[in-house]
């Protein structure tokens, strides 16, 4: 069975978790981060790590938001 790629994500998910797949030269790439910003067609995820990842709205497969990530073991 494959997968069914849907963008569900639009403007109004901006502060949300998101997860995104998008065409890149040669395949995907994958992106999950907070929605910073979609301006101009130009998706803004941050990245856990405090990167910051532009996309293309062009260039987007599948997107939807996601639960906050789970608290890692041994941290408080």
């Amino acid at each position: 069975m494959a997968a069914r790629l849907v963008i569900t994500v639009t403007s109004a998910d901006v502060g949300a978790r998101i997860t995104t797949r998008r065409r890149v030269p040669g395949g995907f790439r994958d992106a999950v981060g907070v929605l910073e910003s979609w301006e101009h067609g130009v998706l803004r995820v941050r990245k856990k790590d405090g990167t910051i990842v532009e996309i293309p709205e062009e260039s987007l497969v599948a997107a939807r938001v996601v639960p906050a990530a789970p608290p890692r073991p041994g941290r408080s």
